[in-house]
């Protein structure tokens, strides 16, 4: 018998998989600062600033379903190679785009692109990855988001503020087709066709990964409200840098990975998910009292030491409770969490302009406590009922 620890992970395709996913990153982080910023100086309002930020994530909900189901019978590098094009031609959109439709066109475009490079990615980690180490490779292939997101958002704003706008876009599609070149290396990866597909299961979504896939939106409504008006909050007290917070953050979730990528399965994935929570919704917590520097990075620090583990322990746990065919539940439990980055940024923009800043955060808060009641009193016991 084949010791689980001796299963490889770093095969010669799971390495440009991970480098394909940090150049993509690095230009998606890039954004995530910066972007909220470049609207508010082209004049757009709070409002028009949370829908453009979260339009990339609704489109992604749509077009997510699709590339799942399409991931049943084609192999995930064609739709890589697509969105890794798509993502680089809205970044160039915006050198153009001054109108809120404008603007709003380019962001749908990185939203088809971003939805087709993310899913087939996830995917094809899930085909490939060995059984008794699929959380420690979705850990690891999750980590490539973080080391691009660990630099990219303070060099982000170091670009805007030295050179302006158009160079930032620029590069930033540099940098996406930078990732191109790995795709491209990728060998062709015989496609496993499932048998008899249950009805169910060959939906667009997979009902068995919905539970999950809720508490997954939930949590990304507070990355998607944080992502777009920290950096505005953090001006507002002093600090030119907002991207600093971003990458702490990020550091703490590639050392929390990288040293500690095996606890999700050496541990049940509720002992992983549960005290993951608690912790990213005490951040939450400490950032409506926060406006010094200094509580910034604290909030960032224990922000990341709670995501570090519960991404990567919840896509395992859809995956194993939905089985088969891999990119239909990934496709789900993605486009959910997309769901949640695009209605956090659009429901935290209307928050703030009827309250302010600490309203908004509280209310963040409050959102991570539903959290843990639906994950304690609904998904724990449906999993007991094998439901």
């Amino acid at each position: 018998m084949t010791n689980p620890s001796t299963q490889k992970i770093w095969t010669r395709d799971f390495l440009f998989v991970f480098l394909t996913q940090i150049a993509f990153s690095s230009a998606y982080c890039t954004l995530i600062p910066t972007l909220p910023i470049y609207f508010s100086h082209v004049g757009s309002t709070e409002i028009q600033i949370g829908v453009l930020i979260g339009a990339l994530g609704i489109t992604s909900l749509v077009v997510r379903p699709f590339v799942g189901k399409a991931l049943l019978k084609h192999a995930e590098k064609a739709f890589m190679v697509t969105g890794i094009l798509l993502f680089a031609l809205g970044s160039l959109g915006y050198v153009f785009a001054f109108s809120f439709w404008l603007l709003l066109m380019a962001r749908i475009i990185q939203g088809i692109g971003s939805a087709l490079l993310f899913t087939a990615g996830v995917t094809w980690v899930a085909n490939a990855s060995p059984e008794t180490r699929l959380g420690q490779s979705l850990s690891y292939y999750y980590l490539a988001f973080n080391v691009g997101f660990a630099v990219t958002p303070t060099f982000g704003m170091f670009l805007m503020n030295a050179y302006g706008f158009t160079v930032l876009f620029v590069t930033c599609a540099g940098i996406t087709l930078c990732s191109l070149g790995l795709t491209t290396r990728l060998r062709r990866r015989p496609i496993s066709l499932p048998g008899k597909i249950n009805p169910k299961e060959g939906s667009l979504l997979s009902r068995k990964a919905i539970p999950t896939s809720v508490m997954a939106m939930v949590n990304s409504m507070t990355w998607g409200a944080v992502t777009a008006f920290f950096p505005l909050y953090a001006l507002t007290h002093g600090v030119s840098n907002p991207g600093l917070f971003f990458s702490v953050f990020a550091l703490m979730i590639v050392s929390g990975r990288a040293l500690g990528g095996r606890i999700i399965d050496l541990h049940s994935r509720e002992r992983v998910i549960l005290p993951s929570l608690v912790v990213a919704t005490a951040a939450m917590i400490i950032l409506v009292f926060s406006k010094t520097l200094p509580l910034f990075v604290l909030v960032a620090m224990v922000w990341g030491l709670g995501h570090a583990f519960l991404f990567p322990a919840l896509a395992a746990y859809t995956l194993e409770r939905t089985g088969s065919s891999p990119g239909p539940a990934m496709a789900t439990f993605s486009a959910f969490d997309e769901l949640g980055m695009g209605l956090g940024s659009v429901v935290a923009g209307i928050i703030l302009r009827l309250s302010s800043y600490p309203v908004m955060f509280l209310c963040l808060a409050l959102l991570g406590i539903l959290n843990i009641v639906y994950f304690c009193f609904f998904v724990k016991k449906r999993e007991s009922k094998g439901l």
